[in-house]
């Protein structure tokens, strides 16, 4: 199962319009829970049902997740990327917390790097995706899903136009969370002209979608069962 760009669109589109009025502002925020708990394990919202999120787990073993596609990603690489993203966006850009990564929970998934990852290497992706502790990959993803879950079911509706400061993004620097290198630092002039709203339509949500959707296709074409 692949969410095509036309049916997540439209609740996207929706989603900014219920956002945007003060009126319809509740009804949002529901939205808003109802597509986050698609993108991460049921463990976030205590749910029984199976999530997208869940459905690319089901039967993929671990040699898929390491295989290096075509676009120079792996599902491994991209549950880091999109978490990572989605953990510094909403506690530090949004919440103006710390992130649930920190040195802890680094040394437990068994990984150097601390940033994005938007500017590895094909080898350094390779070295990525063997040294990187599954399990705790996962657990990350859950822990950094029920943050902002915790931080979406508090945000009012004034929330919505605030700006991001430098302050934020010179934090997501020292924290190494985006490197110097051209592909990696534009991020902080990306999410520099955004509000909170901007930041919940790409990355909190679209971006997510279209990662685990990049999964989905290395799944079907690689998984062998």
């Amino acid at each position: 199962m692949i969410y095509t760009s036309k049916s997540w669109n439209e609740n996207q589109k929706k989603l900014a319009v219920f956002l945007s009025n003060q009126k319809t502002f509740v009804k949002g925020i529901a939205l808003l829970l109802e597509m986050h708990s698609l993108l991460h394990d049921k463990k976030v919202y205590n749910g029984e049902t199976q999530t997208y999120y869940n459905d690319l787990w089901n039967g993929l073993n671990d040699e898929t997740c390491k295989v290096i596609s075509k676009k120079e990603t792996s599902v491994l690489w991209n549950i880091w990327h999109i978490t990572r993203i989605e953990d510094i966006v909403s506690n530090i850009l949004i919440a103006g917390e710390e992130t649930v990564f920190d040195n802890e929970t680094q040394k437990k998934l068994n990984i150097k790097i601390k940033d994005t990852g938007n500017a590895m290497t094909h080898s350094e992706i390779e070295t990525f995706n063997k040294a990187v502790n599954i399990k705790e990959l996962k657990n990350y993803r859950i822990k950094t899903g029920k943050s902002s879950r915790k931080i979406i079911e508090s945000l009012k509706y004034n929330d919505i136009k605030r700006k991001v400061n430098k302050d934020q993004l010179d934090i997501i620097r020292q924290r190494g969370a985006v490197t110097d290198d051209p592909r990696s630092i534009w991020l902080l002039d990306f999410w520099g002209k955004k509000n909170v709203l901007g930041l919940i339509m790409m990355p909190v949500t679209r971006h997510q979608i279209v990662h685990l959707n990049d999964c989905f296709k290395i799944k079907q074409k690689y998984n062998k069962l």
